[in-house]
């Protein structure tokens, strides 16, 4: 993030400079990739009595610029004040972005198919015992049909090079294997 701090008709000493980089520093804690941090201060004199003008421009990145201006006839009160309409803008983005994610339908879709299928499990629970595959990496069928062979088991799941799941399994003639 980078950041500047220019002074219009107004010296910018070191704590003027630290405060508005202590300021700066809060907006870290939104996790917005914020480009860089612009200040300006400048100084007005109007029928004798003096006021502090402070703008911060901000670039975010997938969002539009954010500027605030703010006037107060004290320097640190200016600051403050555009500091917390600044968070109010960050956090306001910040919650979009994090709590109104969409679901996607196949979310939707698939929670609503794993409660029924836990349901009809719970029906047979002595009998069925649910299994998950040991492996989703994508094996060659003659892979699986060695794999197979080298075991005892009766059938094995897997997915080929398609992505497509298959079933490869022991038909009761010796030596002879099916596949789905």
């Amino acid at each position: 993030m980078n950041t500047s701090i220019v002074g219009r008709h107004i010296e910018l000493t070191e704590p003027i400079k630290d405060y508005v980089n202590s300021s700066v520093e809060i907006f870290k804690k939104y996790n917005l990739d914020i480009i860089s941090v612009n200040s300006i201060i400048s100084q007005e004199e109007k029928h004798g009595k003096k006021a502090f003008s402070f703008e911060f421009t901000l670039n975010i990145a997938n969002l539009d610029t954010v500027v605030v201006k703010q006037k107060d006839k004290d320097l640190y009160a200016a600051i403050d004040i555009a500091v917390d309409r600044v968070s109010k803008v960050l956090r306001r983005h910040h919650d979009k972005i994090t709590g109104h994610r969409a679901t996607k339908l196949t979310e939707v879709a698939s929670a609503e198919i794993e409660d029924e299928i836990a349901n009809e499990l719970e029906k047979f629970e002595n009998e069925i015992v649910p299994v998950r595959l040991t492996s989703y990496k994508p094996i060659d069928i003659e892979e699986a049909l060695n794999e197979l062979k080298a075991s005892d088991a009766a059938f094995k799941v897997f997915y080929d090079r398609d992505d497509n799941m298959r079933v490869l399994y022991r038909m009761k003639e010796e030596g002879q294997f099916g596949l789905y």
